[in-house]
């Protein structure tokens, strides 16, 4: 699932105020990071956000679905991932809003995973 260089642009440009957001490729198409902490990644023309159980029922009560796959053995999902719904995307300002409890959903989990291998 490419994402395609107009599709990266247009959400970079949506969360421009949020500073030093990057991208990279990620498993074929693109991850955002702040600060060095990936909260974000774009599978197609799809944008999805880091989630955490505080926030992901915001997104289900919205019919946003996680980020799934499939291999030779079924269809995997990532629950961590869910796909931003639609109207976010149209308006910049609560895009952010979102945007930004995933970077902090995304900073609390690093946190918690190096806590625990300590």
């Amino acid at each position: 699932m490419a994402v395609t260089a107009d599709f990266l642009a247009f959400v970079k440009d949506q969360l421009e105020p949020i500073v030093d957001i990057t991208s990279g490729r990620f498993f074929g198409g693109a991850g955002l990071s702040a600060d060095g902490v990936q909260f974000a990644m774009i599978m197609g023309n799809s944008l999805y956000f880091v989630v955490s159980n505080a926030t992901r029922p915001k997104y289900e009560a919205r019919g946003s679905t996680c980020f799934s796959y499939t291999t030779k053995k079924g269809r995997v999902d990532v629950r961590k991932y869910f796909e931003v719904p639609a109207e976010f995307l149209k308006d910049p300002d609560r895009l952010r809003d979102l945007a930004h409890e995933s970077i902090d959903a995304a900073r609390r989990a690093k946190r918690s995973v190096k806590k625990s291998t300590t």
